[in-house]
């Protein structure tokens, strides 16, 4: 809506739909659009009238799904469903034990499932937490403290250093403030504030005239007028996105339910067709219910959730001792998957402490080592270090950053911190690193007078007594060089200001990333005070000091590693394109470049770009600065319509909505809100991006061992399945029972399949490219080994089952608990070549998991009590085996390991030469 068009709107009160850049109006003309006057306020009357059309200052809870609700969606799996109705019949036809166990069976998962999905985000109220309690008012002409809940469009609220904004206001008259907006844009400074209105299409960071909810007051002091309340906020436009953003299916999930639709089809149709079978036969009705129900029993692989929580709960371990806190199982294997990163830059890349890299002084140009807030290094020309007695420039430029600061560094059980503004902390860093003690220099050069930094102004002076008066300034480098008319060269001397040349050499530092500061000074005389007519000319220019927040030595080599494993790393920041693009080349971003640099998008340019053309944008953009929350979102959302598995990080309310919408959501773990926390799926506790690739690696080898799990398992259930459908063809008794089969699946799953989470991570784990989200879990390879133990499983348990029953003349009871055992045994054996799905049993170590080991003894542990203990052979019909029973089932398993092993070795070497001939081409 166009200023004019805003004109003519009704002045009281607006309509709660109507959009208006604010930002972009004049102080006044945003008074009188909502109807009040700055010194008087609302009336109460009137601030009646909008609460019932606003409604009150607080932020609509998402509705949650009751606690009853989300458990009972656990049986809303359509495996489940053929369980449930198993268990009913079996009811139904009175064999209670089997009806019992196949719906613990069930209600075990279900619980499991539960306690996982019990992770509800509460992002909404964190964000409601964030609006402030109280507000300083103006209405009816008094200055009331009210609860901020009431406040409404046109109320005038007072804020000061400390306070947060108790919604969105458009300050009318400003003196002085600072606002810390990190939370909610990503500036990782306070920004300056004042009442002029700015374009229409400013994002949010580059709205010097507004105030938002939830933002912190650092300095300074401001009236505006309340525009937006609740829900209408921009924090509350957070909530909105938080709350419509999609939770999304890993790729495991995803594979795992598509597999589970195919195998519903596939059970469904195989148990129809023995049902109609054997009634054709004359089979009686109960007992062919039975033999359908053995065959959905044996097919369906029970112990997969149970066995994939665990696994995924290990990860969870392990990636805590690696800094990476866990809050959803399912971000673990996400990681594995995981093929860009979108990071935030201040503490995640950047060590979140300014440092002085740079400094000008005397015409020199120095560098300056050592890095964040502790005071370590040295003031370089080239690689020596410098003496300040050969350049006065210098040491007065030192001495000038450090008297004329209010900041100090402290350290504190080994960590360094700034107290105060980190700008002026880096400067305290910098003149101690060449030698200078704060305490001595203020000792010598006591200040007399000050005066304090102002917006209007653009620098801070302080006088100071000692041998001579003398005055100090710092400030932008515009402020100090139209005040300076000579400069300080290397000698002590004064000469001509060089105004071009220090220009060029600002303009070569920003573009570097570096953020100048310009200091002078001038002698004082008989002055006891200063003030701003005393600084108006007669300056001697000093010098100039660089300073960034570096890139984090680790980050650096955590990226390369994550790049060089496939993975794309994107720096999103509510930070300078600049600034951010420096950071990026330093750290070895990989993206378009203009003019050698890469090139960085900026919130305005997002605001032009279409969705479809943004998908493109995105893929080859490595850095995207000054960016809005909705913006980040759609980022986002445009790298995952082109299928990438997306990973994002981010600490503020603004990156609440993006972390949620994400594969995986990273939080940190120190500087994070909690809107960040409670949205993410993962929170690193040191805010260092080297952890995330920790946890890459970690998600990678969960990843592994789950498939091998997979891989592992599957083959036991074709092997049931197939048993039992060969009873069927053959018309015999089933070799195994319903029970017995979920004795076998439930058993195994933990006591077996659960070592393989213990397998080292395999070589070269992060040289390899992230696995492709439409690859099926099974390649063409280990489907053709799952055929081929299943068959050998088939084999085994059928054939000694009919060898039992009618060579020997065993008892059923006996014959079954043969076929029970077969499946035990022939697993624990394959389980040993199933550590490694390409290589030899030789080439990863024999004992290099003990854990293989101690479940295969502990498997056979309990299969003993299987077979003797009286109980269990009431429970689940089996019966004692003698030594030559057992022989010959270990027997089947020796020759299933070194079938396996041989077919192994085979396709190890045919990979081998594929991979070298297209090497060699």
């Amino acid at each position: 809506m166009s200023v004019t068009e805003q004109k003519r709107v009704s002045k009281s009160p607006l309509n709660p739909d109507q959009h208006i850049d604010w930002h972009s109006l004049d102080a006044q003309e945003a008074l009188e659009l909502l109807g009040v006057s700055s010194k008087k306020g609302l009336t109460e009357t009137e601030v009646q009238k909008r609460q019932e059309q606003y409604g009150r200052n607080v932020m609509t809870p998402k509705k949650q799904q009751s606690a009853f609700v989300r458990f009972m969606l656990q049986f809303h799996q359509p495996l489940i469903y053929i369980l449930l109705v198993a268990t009913v019949v079996t009811l139904l036809l009175e064999e209670y034990i089997d009806s019992a166990v196949i719906f613990g069976v069930v209600f075990v998962n279900a619980i499991i499932g539960y306690i996982q999905e019990s992770k509800a985000l509460a992002a909404i109220d964190a964000l409601s937490r964030s609006m402030t309690a109280k507000a300083q008012v103006i209405r009816d002409g008094k200055k009331q403290n009210i609860n901020a809940q009431e406040l409404v469009p046109g109320d005038i609220v007072q804020v000061q250093s400390g306070d947060k904004f108790p919604a969105d206001v458009r300050l009318v008259h400003v003196r002085d403030i600072k606002v810390d907006e990190s939370a909610l844009t990503g500036e990782s400074v306070a920004v300056e504030k004042n009442a002029a209105p700015v374009a229409a299409d400013d994002v949010l960071g580059d709205r010097f005239s507004m105030g938002f909810a939830s933002t912190v007051v650092t300095y300074g002091q401001a009236t505006g007028v309340v525009v937006s309340t609740g829900d209408k906020t921009e924090v509350g436009k957070i909530q909105e996105s938080i709350s419509s953003a999609e939770t999304l299916e890993t790729p495991l999930t995803k594979k795992i339910k598509e597999f589970s639709h195919l195998l519903l089809w596939v059970i469904l149709g195989l148990a129809a067709a023995v049902f109609i079978v054997e009634t054709v036969r004359g089979a009686d009705w109960g007992d062919t219910f039975m033999v359908a129900v053995a065959l959905a029993v044996g097919a369906i692989p029970e112990g997969l959730p149970v066995a994939v929580t665990i696994m995924l709960a290990l990860g969870v371990s392990k990636m805590a001792k690696r800094r990476a806190i866990i809050r959803k199982l399912v971000a673990v294997e996400t990681l594995g998957s995981t093929n860009v990163i979108c990071s935030d830059k201040t503490g995640t890349l950047t060590e979140n402490q300014m440092t002085v890299q740079q400094i000008v002084a005397g015409n020199k140009v120095y560098a300056v080592s050592g890095l964040g807030y502790r005071p370590e290094g040295q003031v370089q020309e080239g690689e020596q270090q410098v003496d300040l007695n050969t350049n006065k420039a210098l040491e007065q430029l030192l001495v000038a950053g450090l008297l004329c600061n209010d900041s100090s560094v402290k350290e504190k059980e080994g960590q360094w911190t700034i107290e105060g503004d980190p700008t002026e902390g880096a400067l305290v860093v910098a003149a101690q690193k060449a030698g200078f003690e704060r305490g001595e220099l203020e000792q010598k050069l006591p200040r007399k007078d000050a005066i304090p930094f102002e917006s209007e102004h653009q620098y801070m002076a302080t006088l100071h007594e000692g041998e001579r008066r003398v005055i100090y300034l710092k400030g932008s480098v515009e402020a100090v060089l139209e005040r300076s008319e000579s400069m300080l060269l290397p000698d002590g001397e004064t000469g001509r200001l060089d105004t071009d040349g220090i220009n060029k050499q600002v303009e070569q530092m920003a573009g570097e990333g570096l953020r100048v500061l310009a200091f002078g000074m001038a002698e004082a005389e008989d002055l006891n005070s200063i003030d701003h007519d005393n600084m108006r000319s007669g300056l001697v220019f000093i010098g100039l000091q660089g300073m960034i927040d570096p890139p984090r030595k680790e980050a650096v080599e955590a990226v390369k590693l994550c790049q060089q494993a496939g993975i794309d790393v994107k720096m999103i920041t509510g930070d300078h394109a600049a600034t951010a693009s420096a950071i990026a080349s330093q750290i070895g971003l990989e993206g378009t470049r203009e003019n050698g640099k890469l090139k960085a998008i900026t919130g305005k340019e997002l605001q032009q770009i279409e969705d479809r053309e943004l998908e493109e944008i995105a893929e080859r953009t490595a850095v995207f600065a000054r960016v809005a929350p909705d913006q980040k979102l759609r980022l986002v959302k445009a790298l995952q319509a082109r299928d990438h598995v997306v990973a994002m990080t981010g600490d503020g309310v603004n990156d609440g909505p993006a972390l949620k919408q994400a594969n995986i959501g990273i939080a940190m773990g120190i500087t994070g809100t909690d809107v960040a926390k409670d949205a993410s799926d993962m929170v690193l506790t040191d805010d260092n991006f080297s952890s995330i690739e920790g946890a890459v690696e970690e998600g990678r080898s969960v990843f592994d061992n789950l498939t091998k799990f997979i891989v592992w398992t599957l083959p036991t259930n074709l092997g049931e399945g197939l048993v039992i459908l060969f009873a069927v063809v053959l018309g015999t008794q089933l070799p195994v029972q319903p029970v017995q089969l979920l004795w076998i699946n439930m058993t195994t799953a933990v006591l077996l399949g659960l070592t393989l989470a213990f397998e080292p991570k395999e070589p070269g784990i992060m040289d390899r490219p992230p696995r492709p989200t439409n690859e099926p879990i099974l390649t063409k390879d280990l489907v053709m080994r799952t055929l081929l133990v299943g068959t050998l499983l088939l084999i085994a348990a059928f054939g000694l089952y009919l060898y039992e029953r009618r060579i020997l003349g065993t008892d059923v009871a006996e014959a079954r608990t043969v076929s029970t055992t077969v499946f035990v045994v022939l697993e624990s054996f394959y389980l040993l070549s199933c550590r490694s799905l390409v290589r030899p049993m030789r080439q990863i170590g024999f004992f290099s998991n003990m854990w293989v080991y101690y479940g295969i003894a502990a498997m056979f542990f309990f299969q003993a009590l299987f077979i003797y203990l009286p109980i269990m052979n009431t429970l689940f019909g089996s019966a004692p085996l003698d030594a030559m029973q057992l022989l010959r089932i270990f027997g089947a398993g020796v020759v299933l390991l070194i079938i396996v092993t041989i077919e192994k070795t085979i396709r190890f070497s045919i990979n081998k030469r594929k991979e070298k001939a297209a090497a060699s081409n």
